[in-house]
């Protein structure tokens, strides 16, 4: 089924000229039901890209509309009832507006004044409209907000800040082909589209892919490296980036996390634009560790072999002794990697632990294979 999701990416990425990235961006957030914002100068395709929210689910209501300093609640929530004011109700009609919206393209969001600010926060992080005090529940799954500007200190827009989850720097084109592309193109190109229902369904997938041990003491590694630097995202961020690393994965038409998907969480844990390249030089050094990732890789497959070993031994036949030597023989395989990698970089002390680990098991298997 995520085949589906992976032709809208081709899709939109022949749209959309060097914005990989972003289009990416946009679909991990429909899948994880977060939310996304992207800064960069005008003219950049921040608006075009987003307003694809509107025409990729099909029966989804979408909601676009562009702040200023000057904008009013009423351009966001819905008018007052004319009727209600008479009793002295202050109820808005939210028909066709945001409350109402499943998804949502707010430019120049930093814009947003103080009348809108409290409404606002509470629906993009509680998806609940409170109507003259009524909580009124809205369907809100994305919000995409853009920005010409980062956030300056004082502005009190920090908690509007922190609520999108996938931040983006969005620049013009960078590669020289792609610009060349951009400007010979005259084709209207068509996106495929999906259901709600299938949106919902894929969203429920998405939410079964695995994030295994070793990848949440990764991102724990990650959440140390970042704190050594003075960087301080909330425990709250890094518990929800957790759907971020479902959505890629599954996306990339996987079943679970793997560590290269650590990548995205480059957008995800800065809280401040002057941390985003230590941000990121931390997380992909995690990301890509190749030493860390063959560790990985190799610890989990002698795993296997030495649990699919110990039930052979249970089956005392001809057949399960030749299983058992074959086994034994991959095994060594791996510890020979091992031992090879460890002699190019001594300088990692878990390759030496790995290997002796691995040679106790090894000798422990021996031993039952001689006496079976």
């Amino acid at each position: 089924m995520e085949k589906q999701l992976q032709i809208i990416q081709q899709q939109l990425n022949e749209c959309f000229y060097d914005r990989e990235e972003e289009v990416e961006a946009l679909l991990i957030a429909l899948l994880s039901k977060q939310h996304v914002l992207f800064i960069g100068p005008a003219g950049t395709g921040k608006s075009v890209l987003s307003s694809m929210l509107g025409s990729i689910v099909d029966g989804s209501r979408y909601f676009q509309h562009l702040l200023t300093p000057f904008s009013t609640p009423e351009e966001l929530f819905g008018v007052l009832s004319l009727k209600d004011l008479e009793q002295g109700i202050y109820r808005r009609n939210v028909t066709n507006m945001l409350p109402e919206a499943h998804f949502a393209f707010i430019d120049e969001i930093f814009k947003a004044n103080s009348a809108i600010l409290n409404s606002l926060l509470t629906l993009i992080n509680e998806r609940v409209y409170y109507n003259n005090g009524v909580p009124i529940p809205s369907p809100l799954l994305t919000i995409v907000g853009s920005s010409n500007e980062y956030i300056e200190e004082g502005e009190g827009l920090e908690a509007l800040f922190d609520r999108f989850l996938l931040r983006y720097e969005v620049d013009y084109i960078r590669n020289e082909d792609s610009f060349i592309s951009m400007l010979k193109d005259q084709n209207e190109k068509n996106v495929t589209k999906i259901s709600l229902e299938e949106l919902y369904e894929h969203q429920q997938q998405v939410a079964n892919i695995d994030v295994s041990d070793g990848i949440l003491k990764m991102i724990a590694k990650i959440r140390q490296a970042l704190k050594d630097e003075g960087i301080r995202p909330s425990d709250r961020r890094f518990k929800q980036s957790l759907s971020i690393l479902r959505a890629k994965a599954y996306l990339a038409g996987r079943t679970e996390v793997i560590r290269e998907d650590l990548a995205i969480m480059a957008n995800v844990l800065w809280e401040t634009s002057d941390q985003k390249s230590t941000a990121k030089e931390i997380i992909h050094e995690i990301a890509f560790d190749t030493v860390d990732a063959f560790i990985h890789r190799t610890t989990a497959e002698f795993e296997t072999i030495m649990l699919t070993a110990q039930t052979t031994l249970l089956h005392r036949t001809p057949i399960a002794r030749t299983e058992l030597s074959q086994l034994l023989m991959q095994g060594k395989s791996l510890f020979m990697e091992v031992q090879n990698m460890n002699r190019q970089i001594p300088n990692r002390p878990e390759l030496q632990s790995l290997k002796t680990e691995m040679h106790k098991q090894l000798l422990r298997i021996t031993s039952d294979v001689i006496g079976f």
